[in-house]
C-alpha cells in the first residue's frame, strides 16, 4: 500500500532529521535478500547505532536536499537499503560486514563529509577501526610504560630482601 500525502511528509521529517545529526550515509543494493538475513541486518545496525531503513528513493532525495549529504542524490536509484549514522564510520562498517557474508547485499556509495564515496570508498571507510577500538588501543600504549615500572619496581624490591636476607 502506498503512502499518502502526510505520511510521506512523514517519512521525509524522520529521514531528514537524521540526516541532520549523521555524519554518514550508506546506500547498499538490497535484492534478492532474504527476510530473516534482513533481520539480522537490522538488529546489528540497531547495535551500532546505525539507522537503517528501505526507502524511497525520491523521498530521501528530498531529504538530502540542502545538505552536505546532497551530491549523493545521484547515486540514489535502484532496491536500496539506507544506513545512516552519527559515527563516522557505523554505517559502512556494519553494511560492509553483512556483504561480506551475503553476496546479495552489495554497497553501492556513501557520503562522508560533504563528499560522495563509491564502493571502494565506504569500504575503505569500515576498515578504519572504530572509536571504541582506538581508545583501547591509546589505553593500552598508555598502560604499557606504566605496567613496565611496576614489574621492574617489583625485582628491584625482590632483589633487595634477597641481599637483605
Amino acid at each position: 500500500m502506498g503512502l499518502n500525502l502526510d505520511g510521506k511528509k512523514a517519512v521525509v521529517a524522520e529521514v531528514s532529521a537524521q540526516v541532520a545529526k549523521a555524519q554518514t550515509i550508506v546506500l547498499a543494493e538490497y535484492r534478492g535478500i532474504e527476510v530473516g538475513d534482513l533481520t539480522r541486518l537490522r538488529a546489528k545496525a540497531r547495535q551500532g547505532g546505525v539507522y537503517l531503513r528501505v526507502l524511497r528513493n525520491t523521498l530521501v532525495r528530498r531529504a538530502v536536499a540542502d545538505t552536505l549529504f546532497a551530491p549523493l542524490a545521484d547515486q540514489m536509484s535502484g532496491p536500496l537499503i539506507y544506513g545512516i549514522s552519527a559515527d563516522p564510520i557505523a554505517a559502512a562498517k556494519v553494511l560492509h560486514d553483512f556483504a561480506k557474508s551475503n553476496e546479495k547485499l552489495v554497497l553501492k556509495a556513501g557520503g562522508y563529509a560533504g563528499k560522495v564515496l563509491d564502493k571502494a570508498g565506504v569500504q575503505a571507510l569500515a576498515s578504519i577501526p572504530s572509536r571504541e577500538e582506538l581508545l583501547a588501543k591509546l589505553l593500552g600504549v598508555m598502560k604499557a610504560p606504566v605496567s613496565g615500572f611496576a614489574v621492574a619496581l617489583g625485582a628491584l624490591a625482590k632483589q633487595r630482601e634477597e641481599a637483605a636476607a
